[in-house]
């Protein structure tokens, strides 16, 4: 049985949330609470296998009750947060914290998309208790600031840096932020240009792109249609478009597209990985990374059939090990790696 705890100073959020996963047999709501205060009370005698959390609440903001979960007692949290611009950049940074998940609720219509989301909802916090949480959680954490600022250096203009004849492709989920996080801070600007579907919800994808660029010596950058992919750069798929590349002369572009769910998801790892395949053959890297479900699996294959040399994330490292596990399952993988290699794998090529 998953226990789970909800904190949201929404009374629609607590009571429409308890009537969904109250219809599961796996999961029990032992609690919910109107902000981390109240919630703080009745934890002193239970405690969840999973929070579900908002970030903005009276009396004691999310991200403060965060901190206070990550160094007292890390367990799995998931965010469930509206889509304002200040929000996204306090739910990337929970991420950034060890939340395993960010799941945005409209400010219009609340009810009816928490009763329309019941399996994201469900399918979220199975994850989450499945997820390796308690042990990774402070893996990415503060003790790379110094790091950070160590290998902050002035970043060449876009337009100025040489077009890559190689490519990364990148495809992660659950616990991908952080992942994300520690590898692209370790890259220089030699680095090739890196293509990267991350499963966030749209304008969080803006938000989580601006924040890595501010730590990163490599340009990262919410992908736009048509951005022509350079050297020392990142392009992370917007939330809820797809992501294909294509060639334009001898240049590889970015391009960024409507379509239906591919595995459940828009951005789809499997459609950027398709695309990567058919476009850059032996030039391209294809690396899968933490996450649920099977989401890249076939792509990643394609992407090894066609001369791509393709790396999963080893099970130690990752938060979910399901996306590299179905990877690994279908034959798609040339090597298991964990993070720190996979930087050099990167960086290298």
């Amino acid at each position: 049985m998953i226990q789970v705890f909800i904190i949201d100073d929404s009374a629609v959020v607590r009571q429409v949330l308890t009537q969904i996963l109250n219809k599961d047999p796996e999961i029990e709501i032992i609690g919910f609470a109107s902000d981390p205060i109240f919630a703080s009370e009745k934890l002193s005698s239970v405690w969840p296998d999973v929070f579900i959390l908002d970030v903005e609440m009276p009396r004691m903001d999310g991200i403060s009750f965060l901190k206070k979960i990550m160094s007292e007692k890390p367990t799995p949290v998931i965010i469930c947060s509206t889509l304002a611009e200040k929000e996204s950049e306090t739910a990337v940074l929970a991420m950034k914290l060890g939340a395993i998940d960010i799941i945005e609720k409209p400010k219009v219509g609340l009810k009816n998309f928490l009763e329309e989301s019941e399996v994201l909802f469900i399918d979220s916090i199975k994850a989450a208790s499945a997820s390796n949480a308690r042990i990774k959680l402070h893996s990415f954490q503060e003790g790379d600031s110094q790091f950070f600022e160590n290998h902050k250096q002035a970043k060449a203009d876009f337009s100025k840096i040489s077009t890559t004849d190689k490519l990364i492709a990148i495809g992660t989920s659950t616990g991908g932020t952080q992942a994300l996080e520690y590898i692209l801070t370790r890259l220089n600007i030699h680095c090739p240009g890196i293509v990267i579907v991350q499963h966030m919800p749209e304008k969080f994808t803006e938000a989580f792109a601006n924040r890595l660029n501010q730590i990163c010596e490599i340009q990262v950058k919410e992908a736009k249609d048509r951005d022509r992919i350079q050297l020392g750069s990142a392009y992370i798929a917007p939330g809820n478009k797809h992501m294909e590349i294509y060639l334009n002369g001898a240049q590889f572009h970015v391009r960024v597209l409507d379509g239906p769910l591919i595995n459940r998801h828009r951005p789809s790892v499997d459609v950027l990985f398709n695309s990567v395949a058919k476009i850059a053959g032996k030039n391209a890297k294809g690396i899968i990374m933490t996450g649920m479900g099977n989401d890249g699996a076939n792509g990643l294959l394609k992407m090894k059939q066609t001369g791509a040399f393709t790396i999963a994330q080893d099970e130690t490292s990752c938060v979910v090990f399901g996306m590299p596990k179905e990877a690994i399952l279908k034959g798609a993988v040339d090597t298991i790696l964990p993070l720190s290699k996979i930087v050099e794998e990167v960086q290298y090529f």
